[in-house]
């Protein structure tokens, strides 16, 4: 009998976790009933009764599996860490409790796996929230799809199943801040994707407020793409050209004594703000891809775990 494995992170969800869990449950005992299921959630040190809920569905169900971590390590880190732990012969990498991706996709995902697709990929065609954010969020995807070397699809989130070879490609990375979404098409094989509609959440918030979302967006473009460094780098060819052509005509209107010297001070310090402003911004630029080639030379491990069960 295969193994699918459920990775499912969480962090203060005791409203949910039970109902989820029986959702998923369900749908393995009837649809996807010939198949093993191993369901781990990854909890990143809650502060509610969400373990203690877990606790008591692991004593019953040795098919759940826990990992606690010692502390909060964000949503790429406690995910990652649990796809490292799957033994599965296929790989649900992101499966929340909210049920915004809708569990009953899981079917369809199996049926492509099982024709040979390595990497089945769910594609947000639609989404059940605000217009704005609906609409910030399918702009960042569309630049992140331009600007990367991996030929990554608008509208993919970590809603994806993937083979075993493909964990393991996975687990070869050293990425300290996995972006899975973008992993996948990175290390390769045959894929296809399924498109749906993203739901609202049902019950509960969600944890992940708008400045975890930015902070993601940049560990995407950081990681899959070169363009922001190729950007400052034009930018600054750009300015430099300018700069020279400026000084080049200030020294011909000054031999020529056109130039009256007492002029242009206003000229000269917004020129130093503009420049120190654009200078400041692409080191920033260039401080966090070193940051990152500084969090690889550490070799810390993604997250500290205090506690694992069933496992």
């Amino acid at each position: 009998m295969k193994k699918i494995s459920i990775i499912t992170p969480c962090f203060n969800e005791e409203e949910t976790c039970e109902s989820f869990y029986l959702t998923i449950k369900d749908l393995f005992d009837s649809k996807l009933s010939k198949y093993e299921r191993e369901h781990i959630f990854c909890d990143n040190s809650s502060t509610d009764n969400t373990v203690k809920i877990l606790r008591m569905i692991a004593d019953s169900d040795n098919s759940v599996k826990i990992i606690i971590n010692s502390r909060n390590y964000g949503i790429f880190k406690n995910t990652f860490n649990g796809v490292k732990s799957a033994s599965g012969d296929a790989i649900l990498l992101f499966m929340p409790v909210d049920m915004q991706d809708p569990p009953e996709l899981i079917v369809d995902f199996v049926k492509y796996w099982e024709s040979g697709y390595k990497v089945v990929y769910g594609i947000r065609q639609d989404r059940d929230e605000f217009f704005l954010m609906k609409n910030l969020r399918f702009f960042f995807y569309k630049i992140i799809s331009k600007i990367s070397y991996v030929d990554f699809p608008v509208n993919v989130g970590d809603f994806q199943l993937v083979d075993k070879v493909v964990q393991q490609a996975l687990i070869k990375t050293s990425e300290v801040e996995p972006f899975l979404r973008m992993m996948t098409f990175d290390v390769g094989f045959s894929r296809i994707g399924v498109p749906y509609k993203w739901r609202k959440r049902k019950s509960g918030l969600s944890k992940n407020n708008f400045t975890q979302l930015i902070d993601q967006g940049f560990i995407g473009l950081i990681t899959f793409s070169s363009a922001l460094m190729r950007l400052s780098l034009i930018i600054g060819l750009i300015i430099s050209t300018l700069s020279f052509i400026y000084v080049a005509v200030i020294f011909i209107l000054y031999l020529t004594g056109n130039l009256n010297i007492g002029r242009g001070i206003p000229t000269i310090i917004a020129s130093i703000f503009l420049f120190g402003g654009i200078q400041l911004f692409f080191i920033g630029i260039l401080g966090e891809y070193i940051l990152k080639i500084y969090n690889i030379a550490k070799n810390k491990p993604i997250v500290i775990e205090s506690e694992r069960i069933n496992f």
